[in-house]
């Protein structure tokens, strides 16, 4: 998995006027936890930019102006209710040994014949929770769709791999393609119209009838 790199500064005090003060000067305060203790440390707003507004999952280098590298998976985040500013990330610190839990987005590769059929494509699940060791950690699931026709389904059971386990049930449906209601009502109308012509037909064939037999009576008398 790709990496991003963080440039933070460790804090010494981590009470309320410190973290409003660091807000203010537009840093973020952060907590790594998963080590020894909890690490403090805070970094400019803007350096989250490629790790928090963008569908890819990332691990993270959090590189403290003492020296430490720290490597690290974001775990949780707060935006204010109001301005929509970061104002504060959780991190996970990742050991080669200790597997993490991680959600990894999906992506739909191809195009389905049941959609261009009139299908419905419904992606159910854009993102898949897993647990892996660090080097492990997959990129993005690819999902094939090429394949998939009105009524068809891919789930988990398929993206089971030995390097990760999915934490979702194997029968989790991830995209499917569904009958349109659009496409029923096509249907049905195309029904009507042909039994509308088969009884204009009918009805035509009864009409020719009548004048022949009429004439065969005439012809007799």
């Amino acid at each position: 998995m790709k990496s991003i790199t963080i440039k933070g500064s460790e804090r010494e005090s981590v009470g309320k006027k410190a973290t409003k003060a660091l807000r203010n000067a537009g840093k973020v305060p952060c907590v790594v936890y998963g080590g020894e203790k909890p690490l403090h440390f805070s970094a400019d707003e803007l350096v989250f930019k490629n790790l928090v507004y963008t569908p890819n999952a990332h691990t993270v280098v959090i590189d403290l102006e003492n020296g430490d590298k720290i490597d690290a998976v974001m775990q949780d985040i707060q935006f204010h209710p109001v301005t929509d500013r970061i104002i504060h990330i959780d991190f996970y610190q990742l050991f080669k040994d200790k597997e993490v839990t991680m959600e990894i987005p999906v992506r739909l590769e191809g195009n389905s014949p049941g959609v261009r059929n009139g299908g419905r494509l419904l992606f159910r699940k854009r993102t898949l929770t897993i647990k892996a060791l660090p080097d492990h950690l997959p990129d993005f699931f690819n999902v094939d769709i090429s394949k998939l026709k009105i009524g068809d389904n891919i789930n988990v059971e398929s993206l089971l791999n030995d390097d990760f386990t999915i934490l979702h049930p194997e029968s989790t449906v991830v995209v499917q393609v569904k009958t349109a209601r659009a496409a029923i009502v096509v249907e049905e109308e195309e029904a009507e119209g042909e039994e509308g012509v088969e009884g204009a037909e009918a009805e035509g064939a009864e009409g020719a009838e009548a004048p022949a037999e009429e004439a065969a009576a005439e012809s007799k008398e």
